[in-house]
């Protein structure tokens, strides 16, 4: 596994979404570390610049090398943040290992069981011409993970493409089950989460989001960025930072 590590201070763990790298949280790193914390950021097995373990196909095939990876690099419990795919990373990893975490924030997390609306992504893997390319990764990153369309300038178009071309598990299936929320009764340690508000994963339904997170025992808040996407961190980094970083001194 490949870590990215900025900082000095206490360890705090960001765990990246699908298709994603340490990318996903270029616009937060430095703030946090700025608030001092360490920030810890790994490619997760399978992304990035990180191998996959041999035979893994989803989410439960990293738990080992996670908590391997977080007890050589953080060296200590301490709190997680999982967007989207990292959260449910996060929760089967923490379930496992609960000595590894000590406060779990999850970001847009799937996996709750809840019937969403089908997004309409189009495909890019069989397109030859860079243009069309282009033109995919645009439309899909305003279907699914930007709000605003004037997010989606060219070093995002840019940053996007290099992780998808680096995504070598491309059979994930846990998504799309209620795994998180199976899991989540089980975790004894504080969950919060962040979501923004206009997500394409869960329009019209953050309350039933927020009822299955407060499954949870220890749940404390769900946090709502307004006119904000999926990938909230990178389309508001200002008013994410804020939020997680007062979820954190709690």
């Amino acid at each position: 596994m490949v870590w990215h590590v900025w900082g000095s201070g206490r360890p705090v763990v960001l765990l990246h979404g699908g298709s994603g790298s340490w990318t996903h949280w270029l616009r937060n790193v430095e703030a946090l570390a700025r608030a001092g914390w360490r920030v810890c950021v790994p490619d997760l097995p399978g992304f990035g610049d990180s191998l996959a373990p041999p035979e893994a196909r989803d989410a439960a095939d990293l738990v080992a090398p996670l908590a391997q990876g977080v007890r050589e690099v953080a060296g200590e419990a301490c709190p997680w943040v999982g967007f989207s795919f990292g959260g449910l990373t996060a929760v089967l990893t923490v379930a496992a290992h609960p000595q590894l975490a000590t406060r779990l924030v999850l970001v847009g997390v799937p996996g709750l069981g809840l019937r969403n609306r089908r997004l309409a992504l189009t495909p890019w893997l069989g397109l030859s011409d860079p243009e069309a390319r282009r033109r995919a990764h645009r439309r899909n990153l305003q279907v699914l993970m930007l709000h605003d369309p004037a997010s989606i300038d060219e070093d995002t178009l840019a940053l996007h493409a290099a992780n998808l071309v680096r995504d070598r598990m491309r059979q994930r299936k846990l998504a799309l089950t209620d795994v998180v929320a199976r899991t989540l009764p089980s975790l004894q340690l504080p969950v919060d989460a962040i979501l923004g508000e206009q997500d394409a994963l869960y329009a019209g339904q953050l309350e039933a989001v927020e009822a299955l997170l407060r499954q949870a025992p220890s749940f404390g808040r769900m946090l709502r960025i307004p006119q904000a996407g999926h990938w909230v961190q990178y389309e508001a980094p200002e008013r994410f930072d804020a939020a997680l970083l007062g979820l954190l001194r709690d």
